[in-house]
Protein backbone atom coordinates (compact mmCIF):
# COMPACT_ATOMS: atom_id res chain seq x y z
CA UNK A 1 0.00 0.00 0.00
CA UNK A 2 0.90 3.64 -0.34
CA UNK A 3 1.71 5.35 2.20
CA UNK A 4 -1.36 7.83 2.59
CA UNK A 5 -5.23 6.98 2.01
CA UNK A 6 -6.40 9.73 0.63
CA UNK A 7 -8.91 8.19 -1.80
CA UNK A 8 -9.65 4.80 -2.75
CA UNK A 9 -7.71 5.59 -5.73
CA UNK A 10 -4.68 5.10 -3.48
CA UNK A 11 -5.23 1.06 -4.14
CA UNK A 12 -5.55 -1.44 -6.64
CA UNK A 13 -7.60 -4.36 -6.42
CA UNK A 14 -5.96 -6.74 -4.81
CA UNK A 15 -5.30 -4.38 -2.23
CA UNK A 16 -8.69 -3.34 -1.55
CA UNK A 17 -9.24 -7.29 -1.47
CA UNK A 18 -7.03 -7.81 1.04
CA UNK A 19 -8.27 -4.80 3.36
CA UNK A 20 -12.11 -6.84 3.40
CA UNK A 21 -10.67 -10.14 4.11
CA UNK A 22 -8.57 -8.82 7.08
CA UNK A 23 -11.49 -6.91 8.17
CA UNK A 24 -13.95 -9.81 8.03
CA UNK A 25 -11.44 -11.98 9.49
CA UNK A 26 -10.96 -9.55 12.54
CA UNK A 27 -14.74 -9.59 13.09
CA UNK A 28 -14.23 -13.30 13.19
CA UNK A 29 -11.50 -13.07 15.97
CA UNK A 30 -10.02 -14.49 14.03
CA UNK A 31 -6.83 -12.88 14.45
CA UNK A 32 -5.61 -11.80 17.95
CA UNK A 33 -4.71 -8.03 17.28
CA UNK A 34 -5.18 -6.97 20.90
CA UNK A 35 -1.16 -5.67 20.76
CA UNK A 36 -0.63 -5.41 17.15
CA UNK A 37 -0.07 -1.00 17.55
CA UNK A 38 0.16 -1.29 21.35
CA UNK A 39 2.26 1.85 22.03
CA UNK A 40 1.29 3.51 18.69
CA UNK A 41 -0.90 6.92 18.80
CA UNK A 42 -3.26 7.98 16.13
CA UNK A 43 -4.27 11.55 16.01
CA UNK A 44 -7.71 12.80 15.15
CA UNK A 45 -8.06 16.06 13.25
CA UNK A 46 -11.71 16.91 12.57
CA UNK A 47 -13.38 19.75 11.42
CA UNK A 48 -16.90 18.33 10.94
CA UNK A 49 -19.11 16.27 13.13
CA UNK A 50 -18.56 12.90 14.01
CA UNK A 51 -20.37 10.10 15.77
CA UNK A 52 -19.83 6.72 13.73
CA UNK A 53 -15.85 7.92 12.24
CA UNK A 54 -14.86 9.37 15.40
CA UNK A 55 -15.42 6.37 17.84
CA UNK A 56 -14.75 3.66 15.36
CA UNK A 57 -11.36 5.23 14.65
CA UNK A 58 -11.12 5.51 18.51
CA UNK A 59 -12.35 1.79 19.56
CA UNK A 60 -10.11 0.29 16.57
CA UNK A 61 -7.11 1.45 17.93
CA UNK A 62 -8.14 0.64 21.68
CA UNK A 63 -8.61 -2.65 20.93
CA UNK A 64 -5.27 -3.06 18.95
CA UNK A 65 -3.75 -1.68 22.42
CA UNK A 66 -2.78 1.68 20.80
CA UNK A 67 -4.03 5.32 21.68
CA UNK A 68 -6.06 8.29 20.07
CA UNK A 69 -5.58 12.01 20.30
CA UNK A 70 -8.44 13.74 19.11
CA UNK A 71 -7.75 17.28 17.62
CA UNK A 72 -10.62 19.63 17.46
CA UNK A 73 -8.75 22.09 14.26
CA UNK A 74 -9.95 24.91 16.20
CA UNK A 75 -8.30 24.21 19.39
CA UNK A 76 -4.62 23.70 17.25
CA UNK A 77 -2.51 26.62 16.01
CA UNK A 78 -4.14 25.89 12.01
CA UNK A 79 -6.87 28.37 13.88
CA UNK A 80 -4.74 31.14 14.13
CA UNK A 81 -3.24 30.80 10.76
CA UNK A 82 -0.59 28.30 11.50
CA UNK A 83 0.73 26.80 8.26
CA UNK A 84 -0.45 23.39 7.84
CA UNK A 85 2.82 22.32 6.59
CA UNK A 86 4.37 23.39 10.37
CA UNK A 87 1.86 21.80 11.68
CA UNK A 88 2.18 18.50 9.93
CA UNK A 89 5.82 18.19 10.48
CA UNK A 90 5.24 18.73 13.83
CA UNK A 91 2.96 16.09 14.24
CA UNK A 92 4.78 13.36 12.43
CA UNK A 93 7.13 13.38 15.18
CA UNK A 94 4.55 12.71 17.84
CA UNK A 95 1.92 10.58 16.28
CA UNK A 96 2.18 7.16 14.08
CA UNK A 97 -0.79 8.02 11.97
CA UNK A 98 -3.30 10.63 11.44
CA UNK A 99 -7.20 10.59 10.52
CA UNK A 100 -8.77 13.53 9.25
CA UNK A 101 -11.99 15.09 8.45
CA UNK A 102 -12.71 18.09 7.15
CA UNK A 103 -14.02 20.00 3.76
CA UNK A 104 -11.14 20.14 1.38
CA UNK A 105 -9.32 17.62 -0.22
CA UNK A 106 -6.53 19.77 -1.36
CA UNK A 107 -6.13 20.70 2.17
CA UNK A 108 -5.52 17.04 3.32
CA UNK A 109 -3.44 16.65 0.07
CA UNK A 110 -1.42 19.35 1.34
CA UNK A 111 -0.89 17.80 4.81
CA UNK A 112 0.12 14.19 2.77
CA UNK A 113 2.90 16.44 0.68
CA UNK A 114 4.58 17.71 4.52
CA UNK A 115 3.89 14.67 6.66
CA UNK A 116 6.04 11.48 7.32
CA UNK A 117 3.30 9.49 8.74
CA UNK A 118 0.20 7.82 7.26
CA UNK A 119 -2.66 10.20 6.41
CA UNK A 120 -5.83 9.09 6.50
CA UNK A 121 -9.03 10.49 4.77
CA UNK A 122 -11.75 10.27 7.48
CA UNK A 123 -14.04 12.54 5.21
CA UNK A 124 -14.01 15.52 2.47
CA UNK A 125 -16.38 16.68 0.74
CA UNK A 126 -14.81 14.99 -2.18
CA UNK A 127 -14.40 11.72 -1.02
CA UNK A 128 -15.53 9.12 2.06
CA UNK A 129 -13.40 6.08 0.92
CA UNK A 130 -13.47 4.40 4.93
CA UNK A 131 -17.39 4.33 4.65
CA UNK A 132 -17.58 2.99 1.12
CA UNK A 133 -15.15 0.53 1.19
CA UNK A 134 -16.68 -0.92 5.08
CA UNK A 135 -20.07 -0.63 2.92
CA UNK A 136 -17.62 -3.13 0.47
CA UNK A 137 -16.83 -5.63 3.61
CA UNK A 138 -20.76 -5.29 4.69
CA UNK A 139 -21.57 -6.63 0.71
CA UNK A 140 -19.02 -9.22 0.64
CA UNK A 141 -20.09 -10.09 4.41
CA UNK A 142 -23.68 -10.73 3.31
CA UNK A 143 -23.61 -11.92 -0.12
CA UNK A 144 -19.90 -13.84 0.17
CA UNK A 145 -18.60 -11.99 -3.13
CA UNK A 146 -19.12 -9.24 -5.12
CA UNK A 147 -18.73 -10.28 -8.70
CA UNK A 148 -21.55 -9.77 -10.86
CA UNK A 149 -24.13 -7.84 -8.42
CA UNK A 150 -25.45 -4.93 -9.29
CA UNK A 151 -24.89 -1.80 -7.16
CA UNK A 152 -27.95 1.02 -7.61
CA UNK A 153 -26.98 4.69 -5.87
CA UNK A 154 -29.82 6.98 -5.49
CA UNK A 155 -29.75 10.56 -4.48
CA UNK A 156 -26.72 13.41 -4.02
CA UNK A 157 -23.73 12.77 -5.95
CA UNK A 158 -21.76 13.83 -3.17
CA UNK A 159 -18.78 12.22 -1.62
CA UNK A 160 -20.38 8.90 -1.16
CA UNK A 161 -20.92 8.41 -4.86
CA UNK A 162 -17.78 9.48 -6.03
CA UNK A 163 -15.88 7.17 -4.26
CA UNK A 164 -18.53 4.34 -5.15
CA UNK A 165 -17.53 5.46 -8.74
CA UNK A 166 -13.89 5.12 -7.58
CA UNK A 167 -14.19 1.59 -5.89
CA UNK A 168 -16.67 -0.39 -8.38
CA UNK A 169 -13.66 1.47 -11.30
CA UNK A 170 -11.46 -0.08 -9.89
CA UNK A 171 -12.90 -3.94 -8.55
CA UNK A 172 -15.18 -3.57 -11.97
CA UNK A 173 -18.29 -3.79 -9.91
CA UNK A 174 -22.02 -2.49 -12.03
CA UNK A 175 -23.13 0.59 -10.24
CA UNK A 176 -25.87 2.63 -11.57
CA UNK A 177 -26.18 6.50 -9.99
CA UNK A 178 -29.95 8.17 -10.10
CA UNK A 179 -29.05 11.71 -9.56
CA UNK A 180 -30.96 15.28 -10.57
CA UNK A 181 -30.15 16.80 -12.98
CA UNK A 182 -27.37 19.52 -11.73
CA UNK A 183 -26.18 17.20 -8.86
CA UNK A 184 -24.29 14.31 -10.38
CA UNK A 185 -21.02 13.37 -9.11
CA UNK A 186 -17.97 15.45 -9.18
CA UNK A 187 -16.45 15.59 -12.93
CA UNK A 188 -13.30 15.11 -12.45
CA UNK A 189 -14.17 11.86 -10.95
CA UNK A 190 -16.66 10.99 -13.69
CA UNK A 191 -14.35 11.23 -16.00
CA UNK A 192 -12.26 8.58 -14.72
CA UNK A 193 -15.23 5.58 -14.55
CA UNK A 194 -15.32 2.90 -16.63
CA UNK A 195 -18.03 0.97 -18.83
CA UNK A 196 -19.67 -0.73 -15.95
CA UNK A 197 -20.59 2.55 -14.43
CA UNK A 198 -23.63 4.83 -15.48
CA UNK A 199 -25.18 7.98 -14.70
CA UNK A 200 -28.72 8.67 -14.87
CA UNK A 201 -31.62 10.32 -14.20
CA UNK A 202 -34.30 8.07 -13.42
CA UNK A 203 -34.16 6.11 -10.19
CA UNK A 204 -36.44 3.12 -11.62
CA UNK A 205 -33.24 3.02 -14.35
CA UNK A 206 -31.49 2.34 -11.20
CA UNK A 207 -32.47 0.38 -8.73
CA UNK A 208 -34.46 -2.26 -11.35
CA UNK A 209 -32.97 -5.86 -10.71
CA UNK A 210 -30.50 -4.00 -8.17
CA UNK A 211 -28.59 -6.25 -5.80
CA UNK A 212 -27.87 -3.15 -3.34
CA UNK A 213 -29.67 0.07 -2.85
CA UNK A 214 -27.57 3.12 -1.52
CA UNK A 215 -29.12 6.49 -0.57
CA UNK A 216 -27.37 9.44 1.75
CA UNK A 217 -28.90 12.45 3.02
CA UNK A 218 -30.22 15.05 0.14
CA UNK A 219 -27.91 17.94 2.39
CA UNK A 220 -24.67 17.20 3.39
CA UNK A 221 -22.77 19.26 6.18
CA UNK A 222 -21.91 22.62 4.67
CA UNK A 223 -25.02 22.71 2.45
CA UNK A 224 -27.75 24.08 5.10
CA UNK A 225 -28.41 26.44 3.03
CA UNK A 226 -29.39 24.79 -0.06
CA UNK A 227 -31.63 22.30 2.33
CA UNK A 228 -35.18 24.08 0.85
CA UNK A 229 -34.20 24.01 -2.85
CA UNK A 230 -32.54 20.33 -2.59
CA UNK A 231 -36.08 19.17 -1.13
CA UNK A 232 -37.84 20.21 -4.26
CA UNK A 233 -35.29 18.93 -6.54
CA UNK A 234 -34.50 15.56 -5.15
CA UNK A 235 -38.59 14.95 -4.99
CA UNK A 236 -39.14 11.63 -6.27
CA UNK A 237 -35.86 10.03 -5.54
CA UNK A 238 -36.51 8.75 -1.97
CA UNK A 239 -35.78 4.78 -1.15
CA UNK A 240 -39.07 4.00 -0.22
CA UNK A 241 -41.19 0.67 -0.30
CA UNK A 242 -42.22 1.07 -3.73
CA UNK A 243 -38.96 1.97 -5.69
CA UNK A 244 -37.77 -1.09 -3.50
CA UNK A 245 -40.32 -3.08 -5.17
CA UNK A 246 -38.36 -2.70 -8.40
CA UNK A 247 -35.01 -4.40 -7.16
CA UNK A 248 -34.29 -7.62 -6.73
CA UNK A 249 -36.34 -9.68 -3.86
CA UNK A 250 -33.69 -9.89 -1.28
CA UNK A 251 -31.96 -6.66 -2.32
CA UNK A 252 -30.24 -5.12 0.71
CA UNK A 253 -30.85 -1.06 1.79
CA UNK A 254 -27.19 0.75 2.92
CA UNK A 255 -27.55 4.06 4.58
CA UNK A 256 -24.14 5.46 5.80
CA UNK A 257 -26.03 7.81 8.53
CA UNK A 258 -27.23 9.62 9.78
CA UNK A 259 -31.02 9.45 8.05
CA UNK A 260 -33.65 11.96 7.70
CA UNK A 261 -36.31 9.71 7.83
CA UNK A 262 -38.54 10.48 5.53
CA UNK A 263 -36.68 12.53 3.17
CA UNK A 264 -34.54 10.19 1.24
CA UNK A 265 -35.27 6.94 3.07
CA UNK A 266 -38.53 6.17 4.66
CA UNK A 267 -38.76 4.84 8.32
CA UNK A 268 -40.55 1.50 6.49
CA UNK A 269 -37.74 0.98 4.80
CA UNK A 270 -34.65 1.37 7.23
CA UNK A 271 -36.27 -0.85 10.15
CA UNK A 272 -37.23 -2.83 7.54
CA UNK A 273 -35.79 -6.63 6.68
CA UNK A 274 -34.08 -5.35 4.21
CA UNK A 275 -32.08 -2.76 6.17
CA UNK A 276 -28.74 -3.51 6.63
CA UNK A 277 -27.65 0.24 7.99
CA UNK A 278 -26.52 -0.92 11.74
CA UNK A 279 -24.58 -3.89 10.10
CA UNK A 280 -22.49 -1.31 8.00
CA UNK A 281 -21.91 1.23 11.03
CA UNK A 282 -20.53 -1.91 13.00
CA UNK A 283 -18.05 -3.06 9.67
CA UNK A 284 -16.38 0.62 9.96
CA UNK A 285 -14.60 -0.69 13.16
CA UNK A 286 -13.10 -3.51 11.90
CA UNK A 287 -12.42 -1.99 8.47
CA UNK A 288 -10.53 0.34 10.17
CA UNK A 289 -9.06 -2.06 12.54
CA UNK A 290 -7.36 -3.41 9.29
CA UNK A 291 -6.25 -0.44 7.52
CA UNK A 292 -4.69 1.15 10.51
CA UNK A 293 -2.75 -2.05 10.98
CA UNK A 294 -1.76 -1.97 7.51
CA UNK A 295 -0.89 1.50 7.14
CA UNK A 296 0.74 1.35 10.70
CA UNK A 297 2.78 -1.92 11.10
CA UNK A 298 1.86 -3.67 7.92
CA UNK A 299 3.94 -7.05 8.17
Amino acid sequence: MKKHFLTIRDLNKEEILELLRLGLQIKRKGTDLRTALQGCTLGLVFEKASTRTRVSFETAMFKMGGQTLFLNRADTQMSRNEPVKDTIRVLSRYLDALAVRTYSQELLEEMARWSDIPIINALTDLYHPCQVLSDLMTIQEKRKHLEGLKIAWIGDGNNMANSWINACSILGLRLVLACPPGYQPDSRVVEKMNTHIRIVADPIEAVKDADVINTDVWSSMGQEDEREERLKQFTGYQVNETLLGLAKEDAMVMHCLPAHRGEEITEAVLEGPHSVVFDQAENKLYFHQALLKKLIKSD
